[in-house]
């Protein structure tokens, strides 16, 4: 194992502290605050799970470095308003994991599966004084992600329909109520249609979010195989042309 006094990192570190240098700092550095970086946050954290999904180890490599620089910025910020350091984001951590795996690092037997990692995440809440099953989930996720851990907190409690047929009625329930809707409740009606999409496919133990991120992939990857089969505009095809391409590129795979 390294050094946990890392050159890099105490480089990196150092860097930081002279970006956010009051009087010899950048002044865009210091213009930021925890609200005004934590899009930047969120958008190095995709783009490392972009190179994940390409196999770039190159650019996963770069893009950690970047999603790494995240959290010494957000450090740097906390320990000026005397909040905490990054020693103590890297403390932190480190207990949570120990304590979350108490089989590799304490005295207890078994096995790490979900229901355990569960239930010990659902002590943590509670020892910090949460009072619903709710609570933790970050409003930051993407929807159709958010959507499936607040169902899956639900269903822990009971709250759930105990088969596939359930959300499929209410599939069909709220698209018949997305069809009557006004211009008023519309969008409420088109979310409500959404989330038990996402209820309906969690019942057959897909991930919404990873269903829908490969089937944009798929569809990314075949609009750009008619776009290649095409000498001249693609835009200036009949639809019945568009269709007929489409159905080529999907035999084709």
């Amino acid at each position: 194992m390294r050094d946990a006094q890392n050159p890099q990192l105490a480089r990196l570190l150092a860097i930081m502290a002279r970006l956010r240098d009051p009087e010899r700092g950048c002044e865009w550095d210091l213009a930021q605050d925890f609200a005004s970086i934590a899009p930047y946050t969120l958008e190095e954290a995709y783009e490392v799970a972009d190179a994940i999904a390409r196999a770039d180890m190159a650019d996963l490599r770069d893009e950690l470095g970047d999603l790494l620089l995240q959290v010494v910025f957000h450090a740097r910020m906390a320990e000026e308003a005397g909040l905490f350091a990054f020693e103590d984001v890297a403390r932190s951590i480190s207990d949570k994991m120990e304590a979350r795996h108490p089989h590799i690092f304490d005295d207890e037997t078994g096995t790490m599966g979900e229901t355990r990692w569960e239930a010990l995440k659902a002590g943590e809440r509670k020892a910090r004084g949460s009072t619903s099953a709710m609570d933790g989930v970050a409003l930051a996720l993407p929807a159709l992600m958010r959507a499936h851990k607040l169902q899956k907190r639900a269903a822990r409690d009971g709250f759930d329909w105990p088969d596939t047929e359930g959300p499929e009625a209410k599939i069909i329930e709220e698209i018949e109520e997305l069809k009557a809707a006004s211009p008023e409740t519309l969008e409420e009606e088109t979310g409500d249609l959404l989330f038990a999409t996402v209820n309906f496919v969690r019942a057959h133990g897909v991930d919404a979010e990873s269903a829908l991120r490969a089937a944009n992939a798929k569809f990314e990857r075949r609009y750009r195989a008619m776009e290649d089969k095409v000498s001249g505009e693609f835009a200036a095809l009949s639809l019945d042309e568009q269709e007929a391409l489409w159905q080529a590129v999907k035999r084709d795979e």
